[in-house]
């Protein structure tokens, strides 16, 4: 008899994808919607801001906190009910908004029980979803789930816009909680063996601040996960503080738009789409995938040193190898890291994780700001780009037979 041969797209992973498009087409939409909702109830950039600090906040706590629990627990139930809750609560702001007025202090609170939500949400995700790819198609698994968000993106973007402009926030929002609700519907289909970890005990503060205790002690011990973190902490919070550096530069330099500005996007995701698909053909051999990451990670820090000094279609050239580059690097160090991670740690380091990342997010981006207002524009980018390389050789670098061992690190494939 004939063996079947296995596959990337078994059920699961085929509702995981479904669940996880239907999710990310619906949040783009309500999120466009509702930032557009609060400039023009407040007028204030800075209202703005509150709310970007507010929905950086809970990646602090939400983490640190639930992934214990979840490291004990089965993971489906707490990725349904994440979906469930957040159509609930989008949907019952859209029925808000269609007979009550916009409160910007009320959706303060809002965002805040959004913000927890997504920090909950995404911490369920990056849990589950290494155990619902076959083995030995980590790296095909994490080339689809890179290409979901930029992909729709592009579709949902526009669609969004006409659709404020035609229904307004409040339908969107409606519309936004459906696609919530179907996703959790979706996810609820999963099938997958999980046991429940608790050994006969009742959670409590003690057997919490053990699992936290553990998984200090584990990362402590792992020299290459660490140097993975902090690097990609540095470079991923220093690329989100040029934003707004690049756009005063666009503003203000002579011979350029804000039009210019927005191509930026376009070459970028050009370059992650060609790069997404070629990498689900063709995955980097095991032995190769450290030095191709290393490579990339030396060349993304330079374009960013090179950035502004070229000239523009050569900018555009830089956004779209960096787009190109940096999806494959990122699929690598995906499947690499959640393959490498023992399944009864993996909620907590990817909290630690997320901890960091949101920390040094923090810094980076007043460093940032605060060097641009005294600095050239090019020079910051520059400057910026020449201190995450410095960061990317300390760490990478100098562990890299460490690092190398999680990259390089071989999954068995299904025949």
């Amino acid at each position: 008899m004939r063996q079947k041969k296995e596959n990337l797209w078994t059920k699961n992973f085929t509702l995981v994808t479904l669940a996880t498009i239907l999710g990310a087409a619906g949040g783009i939409a309500g999120n466009f919607a509702l930032s557009f909702l609060v400039y023009d109830e407040t007028g204030s950039t800075l209202a703005a801001a509150i709310l970007i600090a507010i929905e950086i906040f809970p990646n602090f706590l939400i983490p640190l906190i639930i992934s214990p629990v979840m490291d004990r627990l089965p993971r489906k139930p707490f990725l349904v009910g994440g979906d469930l809750v957040n159509g609930i609560m989008y949907g019952a702001a859209g029925l808000y908004l269609m007979f009550r007025p916009f409160s910007y202090v009320g959706y303060l609170f809002f965002s805040l029980l959004l913000s927890c939500l997504s920090a909950f949400d995404m911490l369920a995700y990056d849990s589950i979803f290494p155990r619902l790819i076959p083995a030995g198609f980590e790296e095909k698994g994490y080339s689809v789930s890179t290409m979901i968000y930029p992909v729709l993106q592009v579709i949902m973007m526009p669609i969004a816009a006409l659709l404020l402009d035609a229904v307004g926030v409040a339908v969107i929002l409606l519309g936004q909680a459906v696609f919530s609700l179907l996703a959790a519907l979706v996810e609820s289909r999963i099938r997958i063996k999980e046991e429940s970890r608790m050994e006969g005990e009742k959670f409590s503060f003690r057997l919490w601040k053990k699992d936290v205790g553990d998984a200090v002690h584990f990362l402590q011990k792992e020299k290459g996960l660490q140097s993975i973190y902090l690097y990609m902490a540095v470079t991923n919070a220093v690329g989100n503080a040029f934003s707004p550096i690049l756009v005063a530069f666009f503003r203000t330099a002579a011979g350029f738009t804000t039009a210019m500005y927005s191509l930026f996007s376009a070459a970028e995701f050009a370059g992650r789409s060609i790069g997404g698909v070629l990498h689900y053909h063709i995955p980097v051999p095991p032995k190769k995938r450290f030095s191709f990451a290393f490579f990339v990670y030396q060349l993304y820090e330079l374009m960013d040193v090179i950035l502004l000094w070229v000239p523009y279609p050569l900018m555009l050239l830089n956004r779209a190898l960096c787009g190109f580059l940096g999806i494959n690097s990122a699929v690598l160090r995906m499947a690499a890291v959640q393959s490498y991670l023992p399944e009864e740690y993996r909620a907590r380091l990817n909290a630690f994780n997320t901890v960091l990342s949101s920390a040094v997010s923090c810094v980076m981006t007043l460093v940032i700001g605060a060097l641009g207002e005294v600095m050239d524009y090019r020079l910051v980018l520059t400057v910026g780009g020449l201190f995450t390389s410095a960061v990317l050789w300390a760490t990478i670098g100098r562990k890299r037979k460490a690092v190398a061992a999680i990259y390089n690190r071989e999954t068995e494939n299904a025949a």
